[in-house]
């Protein structure tokens, strides 16, 4: 990670860790690194999209001004997700596009993540070449006459096309299933209903009003427990939540339960073993998997590998090996054929597809994935990115984690890793125990609690 970005782009409480100031800096910077491909001087072009937090419109507009007076030309996308930035870009054959939100985040928060002009995230090199130059603002250029970028109005006619191409990943009929939506009062607001509205679906949109204060606000995939208590009450026959700029999607069957993005993928990989579209019959996933999708995967033939935490991650590994299907239990979810990034919303309509197709209800596709009882903990940490890393190093912290999972002997493991996105040290502790894995995980819960002080 470098100094302002971080695993998912630059982030922080804006007007605190991220203001207009920087925002136009990072725009000036963003547009003289990108231009340094262009040939003949001609104006990198960028598109622009936003969530819907209330400090998007000012961070927009800050941006904005920082590539068009460093050169650059941008196309306003408006609020949408956060994938459509990406396929968009690629689309209109832009150089790069930037996306403001800071995805499941609460309100307060928002962030500035970059696609190459491929769609996808900006390599870790160039992210430090628009550091530097954030950092040195003498360097940044500030064009003057015809030099000067301007904003290309063509946004809705490309948003129409994304729509078009998620909507086409059902690649034929999808039953009549009751559905309901939560939106987490985010990016997903704006295009869900075109997309889900091509097919026969009795469709129910929940926290479909974003007000720019209520954006993951109890509600979205953070927070699928209101979901699920819906679905039955209601007689769904599945529910579908996102996260504020619709990269995650994950769901909760017609008995209220969760379906992690685990066992998405799951369910998604074994129909595409059966008509053969599964690359190297390969999923990746991360080190946070339960072993029961491990299981799942060596009773059907598909191979599973496991990458770091981070779509980021996932994605390198999917491109290094020819894999074409990977995600994460929060419900990023990776359809490489289609989409260069986690589409929660292109997700939902493969699901649903495999879910039409095989006429079964979604608690007897899920429950074909055993779950090993699995506990999580966040445990806050005061003093940032320093200390965290300072905790992950610490030779007391690491021996007390080898001696607690030496008490789960070969039926289990601990994990304990920093947040790449906020102040926590996230701790997951997996067992057949479910009692065992609750005292593991409170005992180093607590002891980190304590050893951060030391820092």
């Amino acid at each position: 990670m470098g100094k302002y970005f971080g695993t998912d782009g630059i982030r922080g409480v804006v007007n605190k860790d991220l203001n207009a100031d920087m925002a136009f800096k990072v725009g000036q910077a963003a547009a003289m690194v990108l231009a340094e491909t262009k040939e003949n001087g001609a104006k990198p072009l960028f598109t622009i999209g936003k969530d819907t937090r209330i400090s998007g419109d000012m961070l927009e507009a800050a941006i904005t001004a920082g590539l068009c007076s460093a050169g650059a030309e941008v196309m306003q996308l408006g609020v949408i997700p956060t994938p459509a930035v990406a396929y968009i870009t690629v689309d209109s054959g832009a150089d790069a596009g930037i996306v403001i939100s800071a995805s499941h985040n609460p309100y307060e928060h928002n962030g500035i993540k970059i696609f190459n002009g491929r769609g996808f995230k900006l390599s870790d090199e160039l992210e430090l070449e628009v550091e530097a130059l954030v950092d040195d603002p003498d360097r940044l250029e500030r064009r003057t006459n015809g030099d000067i970028g301007r904003i290309i109005n063509r946004g809705p006619e490309y948003v129409d096309r994304y729509i078009e191409h998620v909507a086409s990943a059902a690649e034929g009929k999808i039953r009549r299933m009751k559905v309901m939506v939560d939106c987490a009062n985010g990016a997903a607001s704006r295009t869900v209903d075109e997309i889900f509205s091509r097919f026969p679906l009795d469709l129910e949109l929940i926290k479909d009003h974003p007000d720019g204060c209520n954006i993951n606000d109890r509600c979205g995939s953070t927070h699928i427990d209101n979901l699920g208590r819906m679905v039955v009450a209601g007689g769904f026959d599945i529910g579908i939540a996102f996260d504020g700029d619709a990269d995650r999607c994950l769901v909760v069957d017609e008995n209220g339960k969760l379906v992690d993005g685990d066992k998405i993928m799951a369910i998604c990989a074994k129909t595409m073993v059966e008509k053969g579209e599964l690359k190297q019959n390969s999923i990746v996933a991360t080190v946070m998997s339960n072993l029961g999708f491990h299981e799942f995967c060596r009773k059907n033939g598909i191979a599973l590998h496991c990458a770091a935490v981070g779509d980021r991650n996932v994605l390198e590994m999917m491109q290094k090996n020819g894999y074409n299907l990977g995600g994460e239990q929060s419900g990023h979810l990776i359809f490489l054929d289609n989409e260069t990034t986690g589409d929660g919303q292109l997700a939902a309509v493969k699901f649903l597809k495999v879910v039409s197709d095989t006429g079964k209800k979604v608690s007897e596709l899920a429950d074909e994935i055993p779950t090993y009882p699995q506990v999580l903990i966040n445990v806050p940490i005061e003093g940032g990115n320093d200390i965290k890393k300072a905790l992950m190093e610490d030779g007391e912290v690491r021996q007390m984690v080898e001696e607690e999972e030496k008490k789960l002997g070969d039926t289990g493991r601990v994990l304990v890793r920093a947040s790449g996105t906020e102040a926590l040290i996230r701790i997951m502790v997996e067992s057949a125990d479910s009692a065992l894995a609750d005292s593991i995980s409170s005992v180093l819960a607590d002891y980190i609690r304590k050893r951060s002080a030391a820092f």
